[in-house]
């Protein structure tokens, strides 16, 4: 009996586990961000964050229900970091975009996004750097 204090102490001050997909950016550079997913019916892409230098980002809050996701990141200039799995991005400051395919038909253009694999976990964070 006496170890149930000490537990109900520890239950206590643990709080709720994180669950997020975040992005920190090492560059010296303010980086664009966009993801790529599967919601469980379509592939969809959506964007664009904004990830200061040396900050980190939320992309999705809650805990994560894929295995994978796609990123592609630029830093407005010379720099992006590409893949190979295509996503249609829009020019606009946000988008949300249902579908992979017929990108320019649509209005959108194409971006090559590398995949991440979150290896199942509830809470992942990537990096981005030079």
């Amino acid at each position: 009996m006496r170890f149930v204090p000490a537990l109900l102490l520890f239950l206590g001050l643990t709080g709720p586990a994180l669950a997020d997909l975040s992005v920190c950016n090492r560059t010296a550079h303010s980086a664009r961000i966009a993801l790529g997913r599967f919601n469980g019916t379509d592939w969809m892409s959506e964007g664009w964050w904004r990830v200061d230098a040396d900050k980190c980002r939320t992309l999705i809050s809650g805990a994560l229900k894929a295995r994978y996701y796609y990123l592609y990141a630029a830093d407005g200039g010379a720099g992006s970091w590409p893949g190979s799995h295509g996503f249609c991005v829009g020019a606009a400051q946000s988008f949300q975009i249902y579908g992979r395919e017929d990108c320019a038909k649509r209005g959108f253009d194409r971006r090559s996004f590398y995949e991440i694999d979150t290896e199942q976990k509830s809470d992942y964070t990537t990096y981005i750097a030079d």
